[in-house]
């Protein structure tokens, strides 16, 4: 797996690698180094440790290993130009940060914004300080939904916030939003329908890590229901805003909106998506 420096991966990308580390590597022994050797002490401790499983919190990732020292398990950010890439064991390139291996896989991360061994205590500190992750059985929206009908920050804005949407990233708000028809600036304490938003998120990065990649767009506007070219873009998929910049809305037909917004391009369509 590999991503664009211009957005670091979503969560359905982790939830998936973790799925992808469990399959690979559940019930066994692997060989745990760091050929770039900046993590080297901490991959020392853990290679005679059985791999135990892998799990996803948002845009966090925890690798756990058998319980027989206090610090067991590695805490993983990809950040904008991460990666961790599941590669026959005979590829040794670059600077491998952590290698999970057995005899014919390899599971190597490049790159990444940290990598640290941690405990479980250490852990339940970094998850507790991160919102409702939609990919999560035991997420709970609750007191998230409470939150944002309080604030008057734009819906954009809040949907960002890792603090409340553990793993939405630049594409799935853009994306959600405009299939809700949702003015981007509207200010969360005016928005009536937060729990379509969270249900379609659900829905959406749901089939994200089922296919791999994020496709948005309903049958209806599919390249071959509409006999339109296929979408040419490094991340793949179908959607209707996202990096679409002056490009005719496939519903009504008006250029999409860009512009930034808190460091980031907010993509929109002003027609399908005007404040009521």
């Amino acid at each position: 797996m590999a991503f664009s420096i211009e957005d670091m991966p979503e969560g359905h990308v982790i939830h998936r690698l973790a799925k992808e580390l469990d399959q690979h590597f559940g019930g066994t022994i692997p060989e745990v180094s760091s050929p770039q050797g900046r993590f080297a002490a901490e991959a020392k401790a853990l290679d005679s440790l059985a791999y135990d499983h892998a799990e996803a919190w948002g845009k966090h990732l925890f690798v756990h290993f058998a319980p027989e020292r206090l610090e067991h398990i590695v805490h993983i950010h990809l950040g904008l130009i991460g990666s961790f890439r599941i590669e026959p064991a005979e590829e040794v390139w670059g600077q491998i940060r952590l290698r999970i291996a057995n005899d014919a896989i390899a599971a190597n991360l490049r790159g990444p914004q940290w990598c640290r061994l941690i405990s479980e205590e250490e852990q339940c500190r970094a998850t507790g300080k991160l919102g409702a992750d939609p990919l999560r059985e035991d997420a709970d929206f609750a007191p998230i939904l409470e939150k944002v009908r309080r604030s008057k920050r734009s819906v954009a804005s809040l949907l960002m916030d890792q603090k409340l949407f553990a793993g939405v990233g630049n594409i799935y708000r853009a994306e959600t939003l405009f299939r809700l028809g949702i003015d981007p600036f509207t200010p969360g304490e005016r928005l009536d329908c937060w729990a379509e938003v969270w249900e379609d998120l659900r829905f959406l990065m749901a089939q994200g890590v089922q296919r791999g990649r994020i496709d948005t767009v309903r049958e209806i506007h599919t390249p071959e229901a509409m006999g339109r070219p296929p979408r040419k873009d490094d991340h793949g998929g179908e959607v209707y805003v996202y990096r679409r910049s002056g490009q005719p809305c496939y519903v009504c037909g008006h250029p999409i909106a860009e512009q930034s917004m808190e460091g980031r391009n907010l993509f929109w369509c002003p027609e399908c998506q005007r404040q009521h």
